[in-house]
């Protein structure tokens, strides 16, 4: 959804309403758990954000808010809702003056306490977003201490406007990833 002015909560709250019942827009549920499927670009980013304990509950705790969308150009609407399977947000961005609605739904979270301890989740698009794909959200405390933010997304154009101005949203993805990266190192600060 494109608008000519900032969309207000009852917009965002119709948009959402309007796109909770609908399949997701791409068949390949769940991919970013194994191997992205063929036919799409494939995006991966990571960055190590501290190391120790706190350094992994605050990246948590973080993710959790959605803090690696408080971008400024791009957020995640409403603010608050939880991280779980079935919850459906909208990603809004402003871009050349214009902004849009993207809905999402989260597919699967994980939170594995293994060598590798990880939380993160993966939400898919649905019919009313400019892309088709998935993107996963991971932190991990590695057996060195390190922590890390992972994000592995697959994707192509769905909307019209998306196909003819590839070059320019592929853009927008690499600096999502790069703005979302610094965002998560900042917001994962003990």
């Amino acid at each position: 959804m494109f608008l000519l002015r900032r969309p207000t909560p009852e917009t965002i709250r119709r948009f959402i309403a309007s796109q909770s019942d609908l399949p997701f827009s791409y068949s390949q549920i769940g991919a970013t758990r194994t191997e992205p499927p063929a036919g799409f670009i494939v995006d991966h980013n990571r960055i190590r954000i501290g190391s120790g304990q706190e350094s992994y509950e605050q990246a948590v705790a973080a993710l959790r808010s959605w803090k690696q969308f408080d971008l400024g150009w791009v957020s995640v609407v409403p603010p608050g809702l939880p991280v779980k399977v079935g919850t459906t947000v909208a990603v809004q961005a402003k871009t050349l003056g214009v902004w849009s609605l993207s809905a999402c739904r989260i597919v699967y979270v994980i939170e594995e306490d293994d060598d590798v301890k990880k939380f993160g989740f993966a939400y898919g698009t649905l019919p009313d977003h400019v892309e088709s794909g998935e993107e996963r959200f991971t932190i991990e405390w590695r057996t060195d201490g390190s922590v890390w933010y992972d994000i592995l997304a697959f994707s192509r154009p769905q909307h019209p406007l998306a196909r003819r101005g590839r070059p320019l949203v592929r853009r927008w993805q690499k600096q999502f990833a790069r703005d979302s990266l610094a965002a998560m190192l900042v917001a994962s600060r003990p």
